[in-house]
């Protein structure tokens, strides 16, 4: 029998391995509309609206009131920064996972409180940031140290697309 946290992960998992194993590809390519994870826990793909620019990360999530479970979105920097995100206007509870310029997780924030507008830090040397709902960080497993890849990496990316 296994603890409390696997078998709160199992229900997670298996729907992002269904997912997974009815997509063909099964993380095989790299697409602009989703970005792929993968660390010691496994690997999980989530669909993305990318903000990459000044104009689409200001604005981010806000004043949506829900998103699928296997939506998120992805902010990319011109350039590795300190970063810093507020949920102002943020309707629904979001994790936060910082990147490096290669993709690395650097820093997991779980559970952001709608409204409040509170600074989360994502620390220096941040380019990409990835939002997704709510608690799926911590039941996936997403930690530092996981990968991330999507295009808009590019070159010296830990996990490169193909």
């Amino acid at each position: 029998m296994g603890s409390s946290v696997e078998i709160r992960r199992r229900p997670v998992a298996l729907t992002l391995l269904t997912f997974l194993a009815t997509t063909g590809t099964a993380l095989a390519e790299c697409s602009v509309d989703r970005v792929d994870l993968k660390g010691d826990w496994g690997q999980a793909r989530f669909s993305v609206e990318l903000a990459d620019d000044a104009g689409e990360r200001s604005q981010g999530l806000m004043h949506r009131e829900t998103m699928a479970r296997s939506a998120g979105m992805l902010f990319a920097y011109e350039t590795p920064q300190y970063v810093s995100f507020w949920m102002r206007n943020t309707l629904i509870p979001l994790d936060m996972v910082f990147m490096d310029a290669t993709g690395v997780v650097r820093r997991v924030h779980e559970n952001a409180i709608p409204l409040d507008e509170t600074a989360i830090e994502g620390g220096e040397d941040i380019q990409y940031v990835l939002e997704i709902n709510g608690g799926l960080a911590g039941r996936l497993g997403i930690s530092p140290g996981s990968m991330l890849r999507h295009p808009v990496i590019g070159d010296g990316a830990a996990w490169p697309c193909e």
